[in-house]
């Protein structure tokens, strides 16, 4: 059960992005984005390359800061918060899942999993991540490094490292973009599984139209602007 269902989770007003050209003009990567996405949603954001993807993820997750407007994580303005309290509050709502995986190569996948739920004081941090590793299919994996994982089961020792923390919601930015098509797939369907299972929102970057469709609603990036906010009619919401 999600007991965010229908409560605002996420929203962006007014949002731009805009930086400094060396022949001191602007070039306007975002411009007036307002986003509203309540607890239990799957959310695609879509559009060609370049047309500002990733920078309203990082802007949405706080990790970037926006050249106007604001965001509202849990009903908190995260800009009107310092660094400590921007990275708690982060900490404490969303879940991360990278292309790259971003997971630290001199770290197991059981310590890989571990860490961030050490840096929050649970003491149960190794059963946890032992769960959730045997969650994902690599319970005979804990002791390896990264480098002797496979692409997808790095992007699952990723998944695992998310929703252990159970965050409010789950942001993932082309999480199958290293990936072959096959290995991909598998990856694209535990993830929506495990979502289900954790009553998780979900905002995915992807250019992959298929993946896009897995999702509730769509919303649609072009040059910057959003162009189109669409809802699936078969797509349910967590709850």
């Amino acid at each position: 059960m999600n007991k965010l269902a229908g409560k605002k989770v996420l929203e962006a007003d007014g949002l731009n992005k805009t930086v400094a050209l060396a022949d001191g003009g602007t070039l306007t990567i975002l411009q007036d984005i307002h986003l509203s996405i309540s607890g239990g949603e799957t959310v695609a954001i879509v559009g060609a390359s370049g047309s500002g993807k990733s920078t309203l993820l990082a802007l949405l997750a706080g990790l970037d800061e926006p050249s106007a407007g604001t965001v509202r994580l849990m009903e908190q303005d995260i800009f009107k918060l310092d660094e400590d309290a921007r990275a708690s509050l982060r900490g404490a709502s969303l879940g991360f899942v990278f292309q790259s995986f971003q997971l630290l190569p001199a770290l197991t996948a059981e310590e890989n999993v571990m860490m961030p739920l050490e840096l929050a004081g649970r003491k149960d941090a190794r059963a946890t991540a032992v769960r959730w590793l045997e969650r994902v299919g690599l319970g005979a994996r804990l002791k390896h490094y990264p480098k002797h994982l496979s692409g997808g089961e790095q992007q699952r020792v990723a998944l695992a490292r998310a929703f252990a923390m159970q965050p409010a919601m789950l942001l993932a930015d082309e999480p199958t973009g290293n990936l072959d098509v096959a290995t991909g797939q598998q990856i694209i369907e535990l993830i929506f599984e495990l979502n289900r299972e954790s009553g998780t929102t979900l905002m995915l970057v992807t250019h992959d139209e298929h993946l896009a469709e897995k999702c509730g609603r769509q919303v649609r990036l072009q040059q910057g602007r959003i162009v189109s906010d669409a809802r699936s009619a078969s797509a349910a919401v967590v709850s």
